[in-house]
């Protein structure tokens, strides 16, 4: 249990979650227990915390936006090794029964329990994440990705999706939207880079008739199609740099107005954006506004690319071929040895989009044949598909 004492013993604890309001309703309940609590809302924020000071506990969530918890406490530790860990719970609405306690203390080992609390061991943080829903992979790429996914779901925050074409993006901005208290609100996408850029600010916050030629009645944008629900913005390092100082001012304020309109509507729209881009990159070229990367990768998650989950190449393989035969409602085929070997050898530059083409290729090319076999792979090369011969 966290033990307590008296105020001239006072002691210190850091309490790590990325959830502000778990944060707060801790420390107030350490407080009158003569316990000072510094929040840290996340790994590295409380390990230079433990470098500053010495602290007597860590409170700590199981899962962190930044760091893996197990390597977080074996970090402080090794700098302090005495310090008491407990695992806290955000799902809990009490998750610690207080006892007023007047008694003196003793020793350090033995005082008065102030608060109490079920800890879990600390080796449970090394569990692999159940994959989301509709989602496939169970390596610890993935689980990192799942566990960020259902940590900042509950939220508002602005979450911005990175990885290369093909990796699944949207699937991930879906599994935030439908893990959210928004899930039964609507869902919105918009490709950025699919829209003119003459076209893209109508609609993203709608025009009034009017407003300009061809504009014969009013319509409301996609930002205001997405009320109540979440906002996907895809490719959004394409976003010309007219549009992102637009965009920026709906992050920061939460309101659009219409072109052609004095009107402002005040909005809740959570908003998920992905790119393939580095937006880093872009911002010191000048192709990307500093301050709305800043709003938009308040959360980041970055997805692996399929050559750095290899475990994950045959399951998603399987369930492409069980898909397509669902469709076409034909008998499932199998891969044969080979050309199971060969689909894990590949380096896949189009990740898992272009595995799920080489399969439907194959599928096609298979015809009556009940396994998927290497010649159905190159004979997709010979018709047309060089990046399976190049990857």
């Amino acid at each position: 249990m966290l033990q307590g004492s008296t105020q001239d013993r006072q002691r210190r604890a850091v309490i790590a979650t990325a959830n502000a309001d778990l944060r707060k309703r801790i420390a107030s309940k350490l407080a009158p227990m003569y316990w000072h609590a510094e929040e840290a809302h996340g790994g590295a924020d409380a390990i230079s915390k433990f470098d500053d000071r010495a602290y007597q506990a860590l409170l700590v969530d199981r899962w962190l936006p930044d760091l893996d918890v197990q390597e977080l406490i074996q970090s402080i530790r090794s700098r302090q090794p005495d310090v008491q860990v407990f695992f806290i719970d955000e799902s809990s609405d009490e998750p610690f029964t207080v006892q007023d306690s007047h008694e003196e203390p003793g020793p350090a080992s033995s005082e008065g329990a102030a608060v109490e609390y079920e800890a879990q061991p600390v080796e449970a943080a090394d569990g692999l994440v159940e994959p989301l829903p509709g989602m496939i992979g169970k390596g610890a790429a993935m689980a990192a990705v799942y566990r960020l996914v259902r940590l900042v779901a509950p939220h508002k925050s602005t979450v911005l999706v990175t990885g290369e074409t093909g990796t699944g993006k949207e699937l991930i901005a879906r599994a935030i939207h439908q893990a959210s208290p928004r899930a039964n609100k609507p869902f919105v996408v918009v490709n950025c880079a699919a829209i003119p850029e003459a076209l893209l600010e109508s609609e993203l916050f709608g025009y009034t008739r009017g407003a300009f030629t061809g504009a014969s009645q009013s319509c409301l944008g996609r930002i205001h199609a997405a009320q109540g629900g979440t906002l996907f913005l895809d490719e959004v390092g394409e976003l010309p740099l007219s549009m992102q100082a637009k965009l920026l001012r709906f992050l920061q304020e939460g309101e659009v107005q219409r072109l052609g309109s004095p009107d402002v509507f005040r909005l809740d729209v959570r908003v998920i954006a992905a790119t393939n881009a580095n937006l880093q990159q872009k911002v010191a070229r000048g192709e990307f506004r500093q301050d709305l990367y800043y709003r938009l990768c308040v959360f980041p998650i970055k997805l692996p690319a399929l050559r750095d989950r290899r475990e994950d190449i045959l399951p998603l393989a399987q369930q492409c071929i069980k898909d397509l035969a669902a469709q076409s409602k034909l008998p499932k085929k199998d891969l044969s040895a080979a050309a199971s070997r060969f689909l894990c050898e590949q380096k896949w530059p189009g990740n898992v989009r272009e595995l799920q083409h080489a399969i439907e290729r194959a599928v096609i090319l298979s015809h009556t044949d009940d396994y998927l076999r290497l010649e159905h792979f190159s004979e997709a090369v010979s018709i047309g598909c060089p990046e399976l011969e190049n990857s």
